[in-house]
């Protein structure tokens, strides 16, 4: 918040004009945005090959080309070396010796948990440094509770615990971690990585496991890529949208969905549709069977979430 404070405080004063920003996730992607839409001239350095890493790159593709036709600068595979100044501007310096200059450098590049306290008081630390937790919240010290983005995270599909922050992951391990404290008897449910970002008019959502993620838990991912009309076509201002699906090929089972399209596309509803679906545990082909809402303007009587449940079950079939 400090930062966020900060950096709008600089923007009052000094007016920049061009802005580097490190790192291609969703602040990163958030701040490219705003700046844009502050007027500033905006060059986004990415690590990764393609912006946006918790999607499969021929989604986050998409968010690259809607970066790049509203005039921000997009570097993927570009290690920064440093920062530094050159005549009276900031300098953003690649291991290779790129330079890129500006009046204001974002840093972007991750988050690392703030257990530092805890480590102090004698509790054991797990995935990535986090305050390791039980499913109550509690720590392995008594009457300490940990939740938000300082403590592990219960994975719904992975069954172990592992670092992943989240604000909506947050309050719900805070209400769990509130009861338990004041005598409760609640569990953490768990999560599933569920995510949604707006660049510009693009939405980009994810939720559940890729196929690298699925294939290390011990499962068969099998993933369906699928483009579609978000509603009917002959009713106008279609858009398409464009979904990538992941289920086990042995049992059927939903394992994970991404989905990029329009701000107007309803792509938070639609892999809402699928968190509720993997929360269930349910297989793919049920997705079929799921009751959903149709007007013209809004969908088709075939959802597209259901378009890539069918073409998923085709695809497992071999039909």
């Amino acid at each position: 918040m400090a930062d966020s404070f900060a950096v709008k405080q600089f923007m009052a004063v000094e007016q920049p004009h061009r802005a580097v920003i490190i790192g291609g996730g969703y602040i990163g992607l958030e701040m490219a945005d705003a700046l844009t839409v502050r007027g500033l001239a905006v060059t986004l350095l990415e690590f990764a090959p393609e912006v946006l890493t918790t999607l499969d790159p021929e989604l986050g593709a998409h968010i690259r080309a809607e970066l790049t036709s509203r005039g921000v600068q997009v570097a993927t595979g570009k290690a920064v070396a440093g920062i530094g100044r050159q005549q009276q501007k900031l300098c953003v310096q690649t291991a290779a010796e790129e330079r890129w200059a500006a009046d204001l450098v974002l840093v972007a590049a991750g988050a690392r948990p703030a257990s530092a306290l805890a480590r102090t008081a004698g509790i054991p630390l797990g995935d990535g440094g986090a305050i390791r937790v039980k499913r109550t919240m509690a720590t392995t010290v008594a009457d300490i509770f940990a939740a938000g983005d300082c403590a592990e995270t219960w994975h719904r599909l992975l069954n172990r615990n592992t670092y992943m922050p989240l604000g909506t992951t947050a309050h719900k391990q805070g209400r769990v971690a509130g009861e338990n404290m004041v005598g409760g008897q609640r569990e953490f449910q768990g999560s599933l990585g569920t995510q949604v970002v707006k660049v510009f008019d693009r939405i980009a959502a994810r939720t559940g496991l890729r196929d690298r993620g699925a294939a290390a838990a011990g499962f068969d991912p099998l993933t369906v890529a699928l483009t579609a009309w978000d509603h009917k076509v002959y009713y106008p201002g279609a858009e398409g949208i464009h979904l990538r699906l992941t289920g086990d090929r042995s049992t059927g089972r939903l394992l994970g969905a991404q989905i990029v399209g329009h701000r107007r596309s309803e792509i938070s509803k639609r892999i809402d549709i699928f968190a509720a679906a993997l929360h269930q545990g349910l297989r793919v082909e049920e997705m079929c069977d799921l009751d959903l809402s149709y007007t013209p303007p809004l969908s088709s009587p075939w959802d597209p979430v259901q378009l890539a449940a069918m073409q998923w079950c085709a695809r497992q079939s071999g039909t």
